[in-house]
This record gives C-alpha cells, sequence and structure tokens, in this order.
C-alpha cells in the first residue's frame, strides 16, 4: 500500500515560525552585549589595568575573565555579566528545598513561580553591589606600584559598584528578553557568548605559535584531536540517559483486559548539566571577595585569595 508523503513548503514553514526574526533578535542582543564589555567603568587607568592582568592572567582572574568574554581585562559596565544572577538562582533553589514557606510559593503554580523570580532579582543585585566592591577593591590591592584610577580612589569605586551592579542588571533583563522573544535560554546563551567570544584569537594564536616554530605541527594536530574528542564526550555525556523500566499494571473491565503496557522513564546523566562549573567559579571568588572588605592583607581569608589569584 503506498502512503502518499505530503509537500511541505519547508521556506513556508520557516517563515511562517519566525525563525528569521528570532534569530535576528538574539543576534542583535548579542552584539548589544559584546559592545558593553568594551565600556569601561568611569575612572579607570586601562593601560595600568592591563599591566596588572599581565601579571595574574594565569590565576582565577582569568578563569573570571574568561567568563566574562574579557570584561573582566577592560573593567567594563559588564565585568559581573550573569555571575550574580546564576549565583543568586542556585540559592533560592537550594533555600526552597530548605524552607517550607519557598516551598509552598513554589507550590502555588505561575503566581509563586514569579513571586520567587522576584526574589531572585533582589538577591541578584545585593550580590552584584557585593562582587563590584569585592571586585574594584581588589584591583587597588593588586597594584602596589601603579595606581590603577585615573581620579580618587572613592570615585572609582563608587562609579565601579554603581556601573557594574547596572551592566548585571542590564543583562538580567536582556536575557529575559532573549528566552521571550528569542529562542533558548536567554542567560546561557549570554555566557556562551562571553565564552566563545576570544575563541577565534585563541585559535590565530595557536597557528601564529605553529608559524613561528613555537608549536610543532603535532602538537597542533594533537590540539585539535584532544578538542574534537572533548566535544565528543561532552556531548556524549550530555545526551546520556538511564532509562528506568515503568511497567503499568492489567486492570479488567468486564470481559475485557487494559493496560499491561511497559515504558521508560528517562533520567539524565548529567542532570546538572554547566551549573556546578558556574557556582563553582563564584565560590572561588568569595574568599579573595570576603578579605577585600578588610584594609589588613593579613589573615586567612586574604591569604586564601591571594592563593587563589596568584595561582
Amino acid at each position: 500500500m503506498n502512503t502518499k508523503v505530503p509537500n511541505i513548503d519547508y521556506n513556508e514553514a520557516i517563515k511562517n515560525s519566525g525563525l528569521f526574526r528570532k534569530l535576528g533578535f538574539v543576534l542583535f542582543a548579542v552584539i548589544v552585549y559584546r559592545l558593553g564589555t568594551y565600556v569601561p567603568v568611569p575612572g579607570i587607568n586601562s593601560a595600568v589595568l592591563e599591566q596588572i592582568f599581565a601579571q595574574h592572567q594565569n590565576g582565577i582572574l582569568g578563569i573570571f575573565d574568561m567568563f566574562s568574554g574579557g570584561a573582566l581585562m577592560r573593567m567594563s559596565v559588564f565585568t559581573l555579566g550573569v555571575m550574580p544572577y546564576i549565583s543568586a538562582s542556585i540559592i533560592m533553589t537550594l533555600m526552597q528545598s530548605s524552607f517550607d514557606s519557598l516551598k509552598a510559593l513554589k507550590e502555588q503554580g505561575t503566581n509563586g513561580r514569579k513571586k520567587i523570580q522576584q526574589y531572585t532579582r533582589y538577591l541578584t543585585i545585593l550580590l552584584a553591589l557585593f562582587q563590584s566592591y569585592g571586585i574594584s577593591n581588589g584591583i587597588l590591592n593588586l597594584s602596589d606600584t601603579v595606581d590603577p584610577t585615573l581620579g580618587s580612589v572613592g570615585f572609582f569605586q563608587l562609579s565601579a559598584i554603581i556601573t557594574m551592579t547596572s551592566g548585571t542588571i542590564f543583562l538580567m533583563w536582556l536575557g529575559e528578553q532573549i528566552t521571550e522573544h528569542g529562542f533558548g535560554s536567554g542567560i546561557s546563551i549570554i555566557i556562551f557568548a562571553g565564552i566563545v567570544a576570544n575563541l577565534p584569537f585563541a585559535i590565530f594564536n595557536t597557528f601564529e605559535l605553529g608559524r613561528t616554530g613555537a608549536l610543532s605541527a603535532i602538537a597542533i594536530i594533537s590540539i585539535i584531536f584532544l578538542l574534537l574528542a572533548l566535544i565528543v564526550v561532552i556531548v556524549f555525556i550530555e545526551r546520556g540517559q538511564r532509562r528506568l523500566l515503568v511497567q503499568y499494571p492489567k486492570r479488567q473491565v468486564g470481559n475485557k483486559v487494559f493496560g499491561g503496557q511497559s515504558s521508560y522513564l528517562p533520567i539524565k546523566v548529567n542532570i546538572a548539566g554547566v551549573i556546578p562549573a558556574i557556582f563553582a567559579s563564584s565560590l572561588l571568588l568569595f574568599p579573595n571577595t570576603i578579605s577585600n572588605f578588610s584594609p589588613e592583607s593579613t589573615g586567612f581569608l586574604s591569604s586564601l585569595g591571594f592563593l587563589f589569584i596568584s595561582r
């Protein structure tokens, strides 16, 4: 028996789905984000800041700069990125399991989730204020011989706190707009855009090292092979799932027997995704942020913060 396959106009289907409109909005939002990473906070000396990062780029500052898409190295208004929002979301998720009031609020449906989302925004602002002060004070503590500010230290710290916190609020709003008017998770797209921003430069530098003889052809091929193997492993783990068999019981209604079918419950191998890695980066910055609140350069937290930055 021949079954006639319906003639589908894919061009018309794509046009009706608004794919190009959504894609255009996402690209526009990413461009706005990338442009914002080049806008420095008022009162920072970019030349001195570049010298500071040249000395500490192999530590936790380099890792945090990677997540911010180079915004930290330029001390831009988007230095914090969406990391305070991610941390606030994780904290609120953990609190929902610990506090009955939040658990009951979650079970109220859409209205409850909106209230939790609002609390997450408030916590994001609090964390952004906390981290922006820590970063601005940390930059001052790292520059022992030169002054990274163009004016007074007080003006620099105040402007850094205001602009960085405002930048995080804007990115939080931008991520929500991407989720609503684009496709996928807006926050994840912003994080992805920040991480891959330096990828073209890394590729160019690798081949430049090969051209000058600093890296051999075998080393470059090995790097490419390891990257491809890493992508395969990540995709395999991300798509992997444990299928639990679910057997439905049989039931008899009159002379007929219903049920008895079997199905499965898929459980992802990597349920948490990249959240642990992102949260770990925030935890690594925590000792250094705490130590920067004290003018003393001694103590356990100061030593621990210096260890994270310098290693």
